[in-house]
């Protein structure tokens, strides 16, 4: 009878960004000028992989991959944001909440596992460059990729699932900018132990792996480096592995700071998302292209095909 006469929550209402009241407009402008640039970076780094056959090698289908995740992650919350600050609707669906969860989980832990894959893949290009093509073949390199979205559709899955058999039964604000876990379950009129420990868990666990991983894989990286004799050599693996390095700096860095301390204080935690989900997918595309002459060789035979075929 008790949960009879509970009020089930059908729809949830974002607080949005705190301390910004008054400032709609320019936000509002700033974030949709991120976004753009972010669809546009992003695309314009597909479309050059896709045209030119020299970039049809493990590392570009990783980068594309990357593009990809990139493209979508910045998709789940930032036409929301911007609708909330454009017409101050904040209402979100429990549907709608539902899939912000998934996909934020499920596209963040894919680009965990991708950023490590990208690390072996350096790792075995510059330690063992002889049998790079023969073990980093397609069939491996599909494989490695498939496997990152399979499991990090089962780790989005679980958390969701644990979080939405929660009943809710009201209040209904969630103290956030978008649907995440934890300002979720606060609302949540049952025990919530299980999901906070599962979170805890698989948020701190998978990304803690893949640092390791991904911190062995280069300190074997710059071991072989040192030991080349080619200083030409030595500059290119360099600046491979230093833009791979920057964005992995770029995702762990926020991560770590949002999920490993979560009594942090909510201003802060706030911009570490937003740049986390706002500026990095705009970065990402940036720091590959400006370091990296095969891409900005094939954006510039794009360009001139473009520019033939008018």
């Amino acid at each position: 009878m008790e949960m009879e006469n509970r009020t089930v929550v059908s729809e949830f209402i974002l607080l949005g960004i705190p301390n910004t009241k008054g400032h709609e407009t320019i936000l509002f402008i700033g974030f949709l000028a991120f976004y753009l640039c972010t669809l546009l970076g992003n695309l314009l780094i597909l479309s050059a992989i896709l045209a030119d056959s020299r970039l049809h090698t493990p590392m570009y289908f990783f980068l594309s991959n990357l593009s990809v995740l990139d493209l979508v992650l910045a998709s789940i919350s930032t036409p929301k944001l911007l609708v909330d600050l454009w017409a101050k609707s904040r209402t979100i669906s429990l549907g709608g909440c539902m899939s912000q969860v998934f996909f934020f989980h499920f596209l963040g832990s894919t680009e965990c596992l991708i950023y490590t894959v990208m690390a072996f893949d350096r790792y075995m290009a510059i330690c063992h460059p002889l049998r790079y093509l023969i073990i980093m073949n397609w069939r491996v390199c599909t494989i490695l990729t498939a496997s990152t979205w399979i499991t990090s559709s089962f780790h989005a899955t679980i958390l969701t699932s644990l979080t939405f058999t929660l009943p809710y039964c009201g209040p209904n604000v969630v103290d956030y900018f978008f649907c995440d876990i934890f300002p979720v379950v606060k609302l949540a009129c049952a025990d919530t132990y299980v999901i906070k420990t599962v979170t805890f868990t698989n948020t701190g666990v998978m990304p803690m792996t893949c640092f390791f991983l991904i911190l062995v894989s280069y300190v074997r990286i710059v071991y072989s480096i040192l030991k080349m004799n080619s200083g030409e050599g030595r500059r290119k693996a360099a600046s491979t592995c230093s833009s791979h390095l920057t964005v992995v700096t770029l995702f762990f860095g926020p991560c770590a700071l949002v999920y490993m301390q979560p009594r942090q204080s909510k201003v802060l935690v706030t911009f570490v998302q937003l740049f986390g989900y706002v500026a990095t997918p705009v970065l990402n595309p940036i720091i590959y292209t400006l370091r990296n002459k095969e891409v900005k060789g094939a954006l510039r035979k794009l360009r001139g095909s473009q520019t033939t075929a008018r």
